[in-house]
């Protein structure tokens, strides 16, 4: 199978973790008879400083001609603590949403059994957890009109969605409920927003199709409290922008590590995968980062092109190396091994049977901070 990926490392540790991930599909392309044809465009910090623009022209046209986008990471800090700044590097990953149509991110969370005592949260509170956030991406009040009086001491952000807004996504949760373990839960706010009243009437009428799927719906403040008090109750999560936003990001810390999570950006026509984590500039060149979100999400676009046996493998591999103990510094700050060692470890995963491995000889790589 052909298949051109569009890949825009980005900024920060961008570069570095989706190097490994192209190890990882470069092996899996080898091994399966695939040929996967990796472009490189620029976007972000790296493209405003370049050609001035944080998504050139040429990165757009790349990423529509592409089956499939390989993203990163974006920001830069000299933008951030510039409040004055007209241009920044988050603009070009918002546009290229708005461009390719991206209307759902899917954000995978996975307990590792091995990392338990790496979450914030008690293990035997956190144990089991493995739930999938879907969040709709391109509505709601980020999107809305927003402005300020003439004498700019009131400020207004609308909120607005359609059923059709709602009911794309809410059908592509229920379809993922139905090769889950059929549960899904809506978050809104529904005692108090319009918008979340429309979102539960048309999830309602939706569940008819899929009597098999059990829905509950929580409110927004209790769902982040259950979240916390009980992670392992959750299959599949369906909300809306702004509260995806803050909900997808509060689950994140549930595994450990920021490091871990994947995601997907998707479309009628185009899907973008990425790491969740921000472009970590402390580490960038470092060789620290964790690689393992950035290879995950490379597994979730190998899903996307059909290639389920490929995807498994790839996530199989990445639980064999973390309970062989072979992780990054954010998970063990005295015994790690590097970001570069973990796509080269992947590959060698991907390439060998594991029968063939050594694994003692690979963390001779593991070597404390002095």
């Amino acid at each position: 199978m052909n298949k051109k990926i569009a890949v825009l490392p980005g900024d920060g540790i961008g570069p570095e973790v989706t190097k490994q991930t192209l190890k990882v599909l470069d092996t899996i392309g080898k091994r399966f008879g695939h040929n996967f044809e990796f472009k490189k465009g620029l976007v972000g910090a790296a493209a405003i400083a370049e050609e001035g623009n944080p998504l050139p022209e040429e990165t757009l046209n790349l990423c529509k001609e592409s089956d499939a986008v390989l993203f990163g990471a974006i920001g830069n800090p000299k933008y951030d603590n510039n409040p004055d700044a007209t241009m920044r590097p988050e603009q070009g990953l918002l546009r290229l949403r708005k461009e390719l149509g991206l209307f759902a991110n899917i954000r995978p969370v996975k307990v590792y059994e091995s990392l338990l005592d790496h979450s914030p949260i008690k293990k035997e509170r956190v144990k089991n957890t493995d739930m999938v956030v879907f969040r709709e991406l391109t509505g709601g009040i980020y999107f809305g009109k927003k402005g300020r009086s003439e004498d700019g001491t009131t400020a207004f952000d609308h909120c607005e969605y359609s059923v059709y807004e709602i009911e794309r996504i809410a059908r592509m949760a229920f379809e993922a409920a139905m090769s889950r373990k059929k549960k899904l839960t809506l978050i809104d706010k529904a005692n108090v927003l319009e918008t979340s009243r429309l979102w539960r009437q048309t999830v309602q009428g939706i569940a008819i199709d899929y009597s098999e799927v059990e829905v509950e719906y929580l409110f927004v403040d209790n769902a982040a409290m259950q979240l916390i008090i009980r992670p392992n109750q959750f299959d599949v999560i369906l909300t809306e922008n702004m509260f995806g936003d803050i909900i997808s990001d509060e689950s994140s810390v549930i595994a450990g590590s920021i490091g871990l999570l994947p995601s997907a950006s998707v479309g009628e026509e185009s899907a973008l995968y990425e790491p969740i984590h921000g472009s970590y500039p402390q580490a960038a060149g470092k060789d620290v980062a964790n690689p393992i979100a950035s290879i995950l999400s490379g597994a979730m676009m190998l899903d996307q092109f059909g290639m389920e046996e490929e995807a498994e493998l790839v996530r199989s591999n990445v639980t064999l190396l973390i309970n062989k103990g072979l992780i990054t510094q954010d998970l063990d700050p005295l015994h790690f091994i590097s970001c570069s060692k973990v796509g080269d470890v992947m590959s060698l995963l991907l390439d060998l049977n594991v029968s063939d491995i050594r694994f003692e000889n690979m963390l001779e790589g593991k070597l404390p901070v002095i």
